[in-house]
């Protein structure tokens, strides 16, 4: 570092360099470690200046995995173009053997059905939900019910006189 930039750090306050700008517009800084006027140290520091600067707005993806990687110190170089296109390109290969592979494992459960050797999956009813307060209660009914060990009486109600 220059003797000119340290002095302008110490008169001014911070200085960052530009690292690099990902494809979505997100800026990237390095803070390089430095000594304040009064001769404390300030320890280097990575930062991104958001394309989109709400919070509320931010959603995942919104920093690539290799910004994010050298944002929080787990590599020392940030990464290249070539490398980010070159993830990128990998990323959507798996995507593609994926859902390729997706689409074979379907069409074989298909099979599987038709031929039986596998028996279809039982498709159940569910009535009502466990967080509900009726759950596991017996509706009511008009006509009484009874299984073995149980009497449900049924329930009157008057008709309209119409």
């Amino acid at each position: 570092m220059s003797r000119v930039a340290s002095a302008l750090r110490r008169t001014f306050g911070i200085v960052r360099e530009h690292v690099g700008t990902d494809h979505l517009g997100n800026r990237y800084y390095s803070v390089p470690e430095q000594k304040t006027w009064t001769g404390r140290l300030v320890r280097a520091k990575r930062m991104v200046e958001a394309a989109n600067p709400t919070e509320y707005e931010y959603i995942e993806g919104s920093i690539p995995m290799e910004w994010d990687a050298w944002i929080r110190g787990r590599r020392k170089e940030p990464p290249s173009v070539e490398e980010l296109l070159k993830n990128e390109s990998y990323r959507e290969q798996i995507k593609l053997k994926a859902k390729d592979v997706e689409e074979k494992d379907l069409a074989l459960q298909a099979k599987e059905y038709e031929e039986g050797l596998v028996a279809t999956p039982a498709r159940t009813l569910a009535e009502g939900h466990a967080a509900a307060t009726s759950f596991g209660k017996q509706e009511i009914r008009e006509d009484p019910t009874s299984t073995a060990n149980t009497f449900q009486p049924g329930s009157w109600l008057p008709t309209s006189k119409k």
